[in-house]
């Protein structure tokens, strides 16, 4: 493996009974770059880094942590990893301030370092002025945000967060957002999981996406949008159930592929401003009426159509 690499996996696979969660995963995050791995729940993200942390042994393949093997020096790699898991892992009765000294001691930290170190988090994730009182009783962003403090105490050179924003207001989530881009700014790795593109499109350097247990794609956001080429997303709404007009669709000129989910439908077309009249002439042959349409130029969503031909939160 190359030690040059802040993360490196090769070939990791992983298996619950007859489920094949991971299927032979490949890829590696630069030094000091934010790599997000994207997929719809389900896909194996969360299986993957649990590997990568140490909390589930890989059937095959290895992977390193800052050039440590999980294999064959897993203690290495789990001391450069600071991990911020998808579950909130933190003592409710408790304080900020008393979470981050428990934690700070499991990692070897004492005495006026420790306190330093727990001053200085409280002041990264914005909790200096709630450190005192139960953390039962914060918001699901603030205990969010705690999670992420937890995770820097030992100053880790690589920083795993999964799913990091689920379930928390927009104010909550730009602020960890936010803490992320300054944590990569200050020249630490992150590995960042998400099902949401517009997370991935802001944050990443590289771009690894996943689905079915499978990595489909890895590159940059450019490098990925190129893999669709210009077409324009176009997503519709009809007053009634569209089947009768989805084949005269399928077979308008510019339309390369077309999904359907919850009542929308998903298309991709060379230019949506040329192909949208066709839509509408032939739904109003059937005698079926568009109730609204979105155009979008190409990303991430459109680039998980191509490659699996459904959207990303099917």
């Amino acid at each position: 493996m190359n030690n040059g690499f802040a993360i490196e996996a090769q070939n990791l696979k992983k298996s619950f009974g007859e489920l094949q969660a991971v299927k032979g995963v490949t890829f590696h995050a630069e030094k000091g770059e934010i790599l997000s791995l994207l997929g719809p729940n389900g896909a194996g993200k969360s299986t993957t880094i649990s590997m990568l942390c140490g909390l589930l042994h890989p059937d095959e393949g290895d992977a390193s942590i800052e050039g440590h093997s999980i294999q064959h020096a897993a203690k290495e790699a789990r001391a450069a990893l600071g991990v911020v898991p998808q579950e909130i892992a933190i003592y409710p009765d408790l304080s900020a301030r008393e979470n981050l000294v428990f934690w700070g001691k499991m990692y070897g930290l004492r005495g006026s370092a420790l306190k330093r170190r727990v001053d200085e988090v409280l002041n990264i994730i914005g909790l200096t002025d709630r450190q005192k009182g139960a953390c039962g009783k914060f918001s699901g962003g603030m205990k969010r945000r705690l999670n992420i403090g937890i995770a820097l105490l030992h100053k880790p050179q690589v920083v795993i967060m999964d799913e990091p924003t689920v379930g928390i207001d927009p104010q909550s989530r730009r602020n960890i957002l936010d803490n992320v881009i300054d944590l990569n700014k200050q020249g630490m790795t992150v590995l960042y999981t998400t099902h949401y593109m517009e997370e991935a499109q802001e944050l990443s350097d590289h771009i690894a996406v996943m689905d079915h247990g499978e990595l489909i794609a890895y590159g940059t956001h450019d490098k990925l949008i190129k893999l669709v080429g210009a077409q324009d997303r176009i997503t519709v709404t009809t007053n009634v159930e569209p089947d009768g007009v989805l084949d005269a669709w399928r077979k308008v000129e510019g339309v390369h592929q077309l999904s359907r989910t919850d009542g929308t439908i998903a298309l991709l077309a060379d230019d949506g401003n040329v192909v949208l009249p066709h839509l509408f002439e032939e739904a109003a042959h059937v005698g079926v009426r568009i109730t609204s349409v979105d155009i979008q130029a190409p990303n991430l969503e459109a680039v998980f159509l191509h490659l699996t031909g459904r959207a990303l939160r099917d």
